[in-house]
């Protein structure tokens, strides 16, 4: 196992915290981050509050570290890597896969269909982007702006997440 996926993996689970039940939270009960529907689908029965940490982890790296193509990431970029898989924690793959491939079609001459699969195509145009401009820094602001926009979008359709947007703002964003 990398550094840099130890490190992400739980970094991710010490800023998710302990066992939460927060009627307001549409993931229900959570521990680590994780919640009681996806602790189930991995096997785990019992009680939320007992979730065994490297549980947690193996979670995260089953659910949200590979189905990003992480390994491959971290290759090209740690920090890029890093937000992709903060935001598959938090948003799903799928939705981290769409705002990577829109970041890199407004930044580069690329075409990637939005499909949210992180594949050949996109793990190449992130590449050919780094080597281009020798730097993360812009791609890194692309991807942290969609997110955060998002989290904007959410409450506005959902009122019940104000009592989140700070937070998630807080701690999910960073622009410098």
């Amino acid at each position: 196992m990398s550094d840099i996926k130890n490190k992400i993996i739980n970094g991710i689970i010490k800023r998710e915290g302990g066992y939460v039940d927060d009627s307001r939270d549409s993931g229900g009960k959570t521990c680590y981050g994780i919640t009681e529907k996806v602790a189930r689908e991995h096997g785990f029965v019992g009680h939320m509050s007992d979730l065994p940490k490297k549980k947690a982890f193996d979670i995260y790296a089953s659910e949200y570290w590979h189905s990003v193509r992480a390994d491959d990431l971290e290759k090209v970029s740690g920090q890029i890597a890093e937000e992709v898989v903060d935001t598959a924690v938090n948003m799903g793959p799928t939705t981290a896969g769409v705002f990577l491939q829109r970041s890199l079609n407004a930044l580069t001459e690329n075409e990637l269909v939005i499909d949210g699969m992180i594949g050949n195509k996109t793990i190449k145009a992130l590449n050919d982007y780094i080597v281009r401009r020798e730097d993360d820094k812009v791609i890194l602001k692309a991807l942290n702006c969609l997110q955060g926009s998002a989290y904007i979008e959410l409450t506005e359709r959902r009122k019940k997440d104000k009592a989140f947007i700070y937070g998630w703002l807080m701690h999910r964003i960073a622009l410098d």
